[in-house]
């Protein structure tokens, strides 16, 4: 893998994304939705801090962030635009590698506006920035799992809907596996729970960075783009 080759890339889906109104459609639901989560909560919390804004991100990323990765291989699949990335001087890791990134980096665009929601706490009372920072952190962190298997998602078909649904589908799972704890003995949810990203998310949210979470972020991050690449690499 080249970091020229998947700079190119990068900045190539960058450029879709941002010549594509559903990405603007997108972002202005997470907005408009996070806007509407964080301020109704804040308001009956009646303290300034940010944990009504974090702790809906993990549910929040589980659609929009599949909204957005969907494209990413079921499009080149659908328009043959594949075949000729094939013909390019182009690694397999470069193209997965390069789809994933532009995601990414979208993706923590679409966050930056959210500082105003910061600002806004802090106007009306003092604030901890400990776990706001970990919440920013926990946010980086998530995106970047979530957006991973948006990309196996979309390497699976060629359909954008169906990429979007088992994106979609594997995300809520992840976010809410957590939930299902009290339903089975102690020991098996303790699996769950370190099985889900909600409860690693809501560690370092807290201002808590545990090198358990991030290994976890890092292994699913890891696990699903050697996913893709598998699956780009039989297509080659």
């Amino acid at each position: 893998m080249k970091a020229k080759t998947t700079g190119t890339i990068m900045k190539r889906e960058l450029q879709a994304f941002f010549v594509s109104p559903i990405a603007y459609i997108v972002i202005a639901i997470y907005l408009a939705l996070s806007g509407w989560f964080f301020f109704s909560t804040f308001f009956l919390a009646g303290r300034a801090d940010m944990r009504g804004f974090f702790s809906m991100m993990p549910i929040l990323f589980s659609f929009t962030i599949p909204a957005v990765t969907m494209r990413l291989f079921a499009e080149e699949y659908s328009t043959g635009s594949f075949e000729m990335l094939k013909t390019q001087p182009l690694t397999t890791a470069d193209v997965v590698a390069g789809k994933f990134l532009g995601a990414v980096v979208f993706i923590l665009a679409m966050l930056v506006p959210t500082i105003a929601y910061t600002v806004s706490v802090s106007a009306v009372g003092v604030l901890d920035p400990g776990p706001v920072i970990g919440g920013y952190l926990g946010s980086v962190l998530l995106a970047g799992a979530y957006g991973a298997i948006g990309v196996l998602a979309s390497s699976i078909t060629r359909n954008q809907i169906v990429a979007f649904i088992i994106s979609a589908a594997a995300c809520v799972v992840l976010s809410m596996i957590d939930r299902l704890t009290w339903m089975v003995p102690p020991a098996i949810g303790n699996v769950l729970n370190s099985l889900g990203t909600a409860y690693h998310f809501s560690n370092i949210s807290k201002g808590i960075v545990d090198s358990r979470d991030l290994i976890y972020f890092a292994s699913v991050i890891f696990l699903a783009l050697y996913g893709s690449w598998l699956l780009n690499q039989e297509k080659k």
